[in-house]
């Protein structure tokens, strides 16, 4: 006989064990889990704390815009130039130079807090 199908979602393993052990969780540690407040969530049954970044250490130097707003103008003058005429050669490489350029504003830009 095969065993029941079981319905998409759900528990998995049964209320009041806990996972991976199959233990029952004693009658005092359901207690400690229950609060006047309500449940207890993971995050404040956690014995690890990770604190939040002071807000000192998020904020970017003030060279990071000025850096990152300077390539890619600096990249769109350049492919600007290119196809004016304006360099002393136009050629393809001036291009793939200006979306280099352009694309390490952007690189620049997702380090900028």
């Amino acid at each position: 006989m095969a065993p029941p199908k079981r319905k998409a979602g759900g528990r998995i393993t049964p209320k009041g064990t806990r996972p991976g052990t199959g233990n029952v969780l004693p009658t005092a540690a359901k207690e400690a889990v229950r609060t006047s407040e309500g449940p207890v969530r993971a995050s404040q049954a956690s014995s690890r704390y990770t604190p939040p970044i002071p807000k000192y250490e998020k904020v970017s130097p003030p060279w990071v815009p000025v850096l990152m707003f300077s390539l890619i103008v600096g990249g769109i003058l350049l492919i600007i130039l290119n196809y004016l005429g304006a360099i002393w050669s136009t050629n393809n490489w001036y291009l793939l130079g200006g979306l280099g350029l352009i694309l390490g504003g952007i690189v620049t830009a997702t380090q900028w807090h």
